[in-house]
């Protein structure tokens, strides 16, 4: 389809515009408010995005760790927190993640046309971390990663495997992290986000030989 515009200037002529090609399958998008006595947490995804960042949690650590995710899969998120940090951030972290995993599942609704499962093994420096995931509609994760500091920022480390833990059973994802070495806890941690990010990425994508299908014998991921 064309339109014809006036070029302005008199009758210097006229330009033609080139309508922008529909896309081949809707926006991915979703938002998600939770509202607890403990936390009051606002998420919003847009699955194909530009890897955008709008993070507020109050836990510094956790912000960046956040904008890794959205930065390295791509995917445009907002993410507006306030908890009970006076207890403690646990409440917090697990929220985010709640919030975060049903934003993603509602975004990726029947899930035609994803590639499905994904692996990476993801380096920082001296450290490495390996990262698989199936969106199979079947939450689990396992968690191979230890710490030796007991904080990482101001953020407590025990919290990285409750995060992953609530995003992984929220979004209904099988998810699988091994940290394989590594010394700095820094550089682990932030491999565990990132390799998240990549394979995350890889597993939304849309594989153009099956866009209108579910990828699953089953002709459904809903667990």
């Amino acid at each position: 389809m064309q339109t014809t515009l006036p070029c302005g200037g008199g009758n210097r002529g006229l330009r033609l515009l080139q309508a922008a090609p529909e896309r081949e399958w809707p926006m991915r998008s979703a938002s998600i408010k939770r509202k607890t006595k403990e936390t009051d947490i606002a998420v919003t995804v847009a699955l194909d995005g530009e890897g955008e960042a709008k993070i507020a949690t109050g836990v510094g650590f956790f912000d960046h760790m956040l904008e890794q995710i959205a930065r390295h899969s791509l995917i445009d998120v907002t993410i507006a927190a306030t908890g009970d940090l006076h207890v403690d951030q646990h409440h917090t972290v697990e929220d985010v993640g709640i919030a975060l995993g049903q934003a993603l599942k509602q975004a990726l609704g029947d899930m035609r046309g994803i590639t499905r499962y994904a692996d990476v093994n993801l380096p920082m420096d001296e450290a490495m971390t390996r990262v698989a995931i199936d969106i199979s509609g079947r939450p689990y994760l396992v968690w191979k990663v230890a710490f030796t500091r007991p904080r990482i920022g101001e953020m407590d480390s025990e919290l990285f495997r409750e995060f992953f833990q609530a995003l992984a059973q929220n979004a209904g994802i099988t998810l699988h992290i091994e940290n394989l070495y590594g010394r700095n806890n820094h550089h682990i941690a932030e491999t565990c986000f990132k390799g998240l990010a990549r394979a995350l990425k890889a597993a939304i994508a849309i594989d153009p030989r099956q866009k209108t299908k579910v990828p699953s014998t089953k002709g459904s991921l809903s667990g």
